[in-house]
């Protein structure tokens, strides 16, 4: 009786183990680092690479444009008032005789910073609210939901109108009350999504050990939500601009003599028929500031959610 031997075939250059394409790929994620693997993710963007591309070059525009020329936006050019763009005002002049484009540095300047600012503000704040609302459950939580709602029905916008009259544009106290009246939308939105994080075994486990709920909170919940947060952080950026131009171009946002892109933004729409651009280069800045930080957010959201195909496979 003879025994049948299968025919060995060699097969050259794979392993006699070899996996299919996307068992192979899922093995190879799981030797990269989890921020390697998210900004591969996220290089793999395109949209988001471009707007990441936009937003360093207005960040380079803001801290270095200053050099571009002899100007500061405080400057008067009595020559040349209401000047078309020329090779002396790039960007023309106001009927003030302020070089444009030396305010528009400025005002960029001015709004980048309340931006960041009351952005990452508003962000620390909601986590920490939000988590703590969750984890302490009971009456604490009962109460921390109950001013989060009364906080969201309140017109927040009149509010900010008065208070910054009545400081009178200082653009420190409008970064004050923008992150007073910004942060309960996302601190609602942590509180939901902690809820199912505060029954995981290393939080109860940290409680059983005596770990104090500051820490817990700081340590165990916080940081299992850092995807959400730096989304939350960059679309805020984009909120905060459109509030603070919104206020100052009404006239209670930032004031004279300091300017910021809403301001420059109402003094163009006075007169955008006889001097148009006036209005429409803080208008560029504008829509290129809040469409880049947008493709950044939907670029962040599809690179750090691992059910996302967005980002093709890394």
């Amino acid at each position: 009786m003879t025994t049948h031997i299968p025919e060995l075939r060699p097969t050259f250059g794979q392993s006699p183990e070899a996996s299919a394409p996307g068992e192979v790929t899922q093995r190879a994620n799981r030797h990269l680092s989890r921020g390697r693997l998210y900004t591969r993710r996220f290089m793999r963007n395109r949209p988001a690479v471009a707007g990441l591309a936009i937003l360093l070059l207005l960040v380079l525009f803001a801290l270095f444009g200053g050099f571009l020329t002899p100007y500061t936006y405080a400057d008067v050019d009595f020559a040349n008032l209401t000047s078309a763009p020329s090779p002396e005002h790039w960007f023309g002049t106001n009927g003030a005789g302020n070089d444009t484009f030396a305010q528009a540095v400025h005002g960029l300047q001015r709004s980048l910073v309340i931006a960041l600012t009351v952005s990452l503000l508003t962000t620390l704040v909601s986590a920490f609210v939000g988590a703590a609302a969750a984890y302490l459950r009971g009456s604490a939580e009962k109460i921390i939901l109950g001013t989060i709602h009364f906080l969201m029905v309140v017109p927040s916008f009149l509010i900010l109108a008065l208070v910054s009259q009545k400081a009178g544009g200082d653009w420190r106290t409008l970064i004050l009350a923008l992150t007073v009246f910004g942060w309960m939308l996302s601190a609602r939105v942590v509180w939901s999504l902690t809820i199912s994080l505060r029954e995981r075994e290393y939080v109860q486990a940290a409680r059983f050990m005596g770990v104090s709920s500051f820490r817990i909170v700081l340590r165990h919940l916080i940081p299992n939500i850092s995807s959400l947060l730096i989304v939350s952080f960059t679309l805020g950026v984009v909120a905060t601009v459109q509030a603070e131009t919104g206020l100052s171009f009404i006239g209670f946002g930032v004031q004279l003599p300091d300017v910021s892109l809403g301001t420059m933004l109402s003094d163009g729409a006075n007169t955008l028929s006889s001097t148009p651009w006036l209005f429409y280069f803080p208008a560029a800045l504008v829509t290129l500031l809040t469409v880049s930080m947008a493709l950044i957010g939907d670029g962040l959201r599809d690179a750090l959610d691992p059910m996302s195909q967005s980002g093709g496979l890394a």
